[in-house]
């Protein structure tokens, strides 16, 4: 049988086509009858359960609750807040029949829930007392998107998104740059990738918020994710709601609002991050099969129980670890788990039984034996450096796609030679925005980086007086 990994487009004779290819070769994804929404399959679909399982911990551990809102909103309660319905009307989907009965009024279904927190807020909050409410739910939303692609941009993705509300606007300020290091610790220390963290452009914001961070991430082919935002909504959304409550000074006050989130798209950011010419290459923290347990020879006497004895070790170790005792040859189980990307693989045949050793494969490359008595410790230490590699590995190619400019001229001529990040100093004029979207063919602002250090005094757009780094760059 053909290997899987050689019908694989390369990287960089087509980085879509290859992207494609992944996703649907690795079984993560399949295509449904309505353009724009996707069936996660299982290997997919247990990717986001570990991403799930790993942020709601973080979650719960610094004082969130999950909750679930509705699936619907009333028009009426969308319009509230202007800014806010503006930003989302090009994507809404709405709903206009009950069955076969025209509604008296549209329902949208959510593209997210700002509107519907700000409803349940205006029953629940009544004194200071009752602040802050730390909430998150996890949930699909639908953003009806004119081009899509599977977990980049769907019509329907699968997602978290936290609402919090708070007496002050220093603890709502506080909250999303604290939800923004809890992202960061996700995408860094379990999916091993690294940010660049910052804050939005006025242009650049979620609608209705007074500031939106960020944190951008490094694609292999030199464009940037935006993996994960935190927004400040100030009290702009407890006025349109008319919410308020009883202060310690027993005056009635608004209320100051977060709201926070990431979606499915981290796992297209995985895939693109880390993965190579053979698939996908997937960080241990996540990977739903750890180590496979591959069986050399195994229709030779005693190598399958050994193996499911390892296996089994490995288990109650708490790797996540499965043995492949299918018909298929020893190579074409290879290929199969290169394509998924397994962080590990562990030979076992007569020999190794003999010898009382196995072989630990990594995805990243190299081999090396360990005993099978030490099985379990061994197999943790090259989980451990195939983490630190991935890590490592898109590190370096943050900082060889990152550049400086001091003019239009050189932001062109490094969007269109290398692309990646390029930090610049900005006027914080909006129509710099504009003039450098059209000059390079949709390079965009991506954030004001938390280090403002300064590499100019000009801005490189327009030459007017500049206090402010920005960092831009092409998108997904």
């Amino acid at each position: 049988m053909k290997k899987l990994v050689e019908q694989i487009t390369s990287r960089e004779d087509d980085f879509a086509a290859w992207y494609t290819d992944v996703v649907k070769k690795a079984g993560l994804i399949d295509y449904s009858s309505a353009k724009g929404f996707v069936v996660l399959r299982p290997y997919a679909y247990a990717i986001w359960e570990n991403i799930q399982s790993i942020a709601d911990k973080m979650f719960k551990d610094t004082g969130h609750e999950n909750v679930y809102m509705p699936l619907i909103i009333p028009e009426s309660l969308l319009q509230k807040e202007k800014d806010h319905v503006v930003g989302f009307a090009p994507e809404v989907a709405w709903i206009t029949h009950g069955g076969t009965e025209e509604l008296s009024e549209r329902f949208c279904i959510r593209p997210t829930s700002e509107t519907l927190f700000c409803e349940h807020y205006s029953h629940v909050v009544q004194s200071w007392r009752d602040l802050p409410k730390l909430y998150n739910q996890w949930c699909s939303v639908v953003r009806w998107e004119k081009t899509t692609r599977p977990f980049l941009r769907s019509r329907e993705f699968l997602w978290q998104e936290g609402h919090t509300i708070h007496a002050t606007s220093q603890e709502a300020q506080d909250e999303a740059l604290r939800m923004l290091d809890i992202y960061t610790n996700l995408a860094e220390e379990y999916l091993a990738m690294p940010v660049v963290r910052g804050r939005k452009t006025e242009g650049e914001k979620f609608a209705g918020a007074v500031s939106t961070y960020t944190m951008e991430c490094m694609m292999h082919d030199g464009k940037a994710l935006q993996s994960g935002t935190t927004h400040f909504f100030g009290d702009g959304f407890s006025k349109a709601f008319d919410i308020q409550f009883t202060d310690k000074e027993n005056k009635l006050s608004y209320p100051f609002q977060t709201s926070w989130g990431f979606s499915t798209r981290l796992i297209g950011g995985i895939i693109m991050t880390h993965g190579d010419d053979s698939g996908l290459v997937l960080p241990p923290a996540v990977a739903p099969i750890q180590v496979i347990v591959i069986p050399i020879a195994q229709h030779k006497p005693g190598v399958l129980e050994k193996c499911r004895e390892v296996c089994e070790k490995l288990k109650n170790a708490g790797i996540r670890a499965r043995i492949d005792d299918s018909d298929y040859s020893p190579g074409w189980k290879f290929a199969e788990y290169e394509m998924k990307g397994v962080p590990v693989r562990l030979e076992l045949g007569p020999r190794d039984i003999e010898a009382e050793q196995c072989v630990l494969a990594k995805r990243t490359g190299g081999k090396a034996t360990a005993p099978i008595n030490g099985v379990t410790d061994a197999a943790a230490d090259v989980l451990k450096d195939v983490q630190a590699e991935l890590l490592a590995s898109a590190r370096q190619n943050l900082k060889n796609r990152s550049s400086q400019a001091f003019c239009l001229d050189e932001m062109v001529q490094i969007a269109k030679t290398k692309g990646g990040f390029i930090t610049t100093m900005w006027c914080g004029g909006g129509g710099c925005e504009n003039t450098v979207k059209e000059a390079t063919d949709g390079v965009k602002s991506r954030c004001l980086p938390f280090d403002q250090s300064p590499i100019a005094d000009v801005c490189a757009v327009c030459g007017e007086r500049a206090d402010r780094v920005l960092v831009w760059g092409y998108q997904y």
